[in-house]
């Protein structure tokens, strides 16, 4: 049974405040490349631990967002100007820190006509050739169901395409207003019809209302449209602006949830309170046991 409106976090939800020599080190160079991260426009509770580790998700095309969707911290109104140079300084972030493998991902573009297609495009190429031994990850939005914008990014070759359903059909209209379930499940099974060697990806938040055997139907659905690695986390309301947590999971059950979808045949399941989208998410590739071929 669900428990309405759980207000005191649990232990298991602890973090540590962010800190560090790594942390303060990549927040300086974020600011002096004017860049923008996920991990602090959306107040991701991972941030500490993932900085410190000297890795990042980087943020493209601005950092407000031309949709509201009732869980996100990202900023939400008038889109800005696109910055032409931002894709070679998201390259030489990456390049100064070393990484081998590399997170992007952006806000929402309506305002253009390829949802900022061409822009994740170009900031792959830009990685690729500034460290070409670097792996590289997409997390895109749904480019109002536009293939030939998705055939624009895969066309740059990401090792991985990912894309969130975030929630069970049922609340869409209050978490995702503006996205469409459907039009999502088609973009993930469209990744392997365009190529079916870049991997697709996507995540899910629990706590939002959704009840188990809706958690389950969407998780067979994931599957059923060639997603491969899947995750899922412990929504955490940014501000109380923002939906409610209606339930928080036990560590147990999302332990229960990894075995139900590695039964259902998902290269990998990333499942746990804190888990996001790129949480360790060259971690996930190399659980998954999946390679990009050359």
């Amino acid at each position: 049974m669900l428990v309405t409106l759980q207000k005191k976090r649990p232990d298991w939800l602890r973090t540590k405040f962010p800190g560090g020599p790594n942390y303060h080190e990549l927040k300086v160079l974020k600011n002096r490349l004017r860049l923008h991260t996920v991990c602090e426009s959306a107040r991701c509770p991972n941030i500490g631990e993932c900085w410190e580790q000297r890795t990042a998700t980087f943020m493209i095309l601005g950092d407000v967002c031309t949709r509201r969707c009732g869980f996100c911290a990202v900023p939400k109104g008038a889109p800005l100007p696109v910055d032409d140079q931002e894709p070679e300084r998201v390259a030489q972030a990456v390049d100064h820190l070393g990484l081998q493998y590399a997170v992007v991902t952006s806000v929402n573009r309506d305002d253009r006509k390829d949802g900022g297609a061409e822009f994740f495009a170009r900031t792959i190429l830009a990685i690729r050739r500034i460290r070409p031994e670097c792996k590289v990850e997409v997390l895109i939005p749904d480019f109002q169901g536009s293939r030939p914008a998705l055939e624009t990014v895969l066309a740059a070759r990401p090792d991985v395409l990912s894309h969130n359903m975030e929630t069970v059909p049922r609340l869409y209209r209050q978490v995702r207003p503006g996205a469409r379930y459907e039009q999502s499940l088609n973009l993930l099974r469209s990744v392997g019809e365009i190529d079916p060697r870049i991997i697709a990806k996507s995540g899910m938040m629990l706590g939002l209302g959704e009840e188990p055997h809706e958690v389950l139907a969407a998780m067979r659905d994931l599957r059923d449209h060639d997603c491969r690695i899947l995750t899922l986390g412990q929504y955490l309301r940014p501000t109380v602006n923002h939906l409610p947590i209606i339930r928080y999971y036990p560590p147990e059950e999302f332990a229960e949830l990894k075995r139900e979808g590695e039964r259902m045949g998902f290269r990998h399941v990333e499942a746990g309170p804190l888990v996001r989208s790129s949480y360790h998410a060259r971690n996930q590739l190399d659980a998954a046991g999946e390679t990009l071929p050359a």
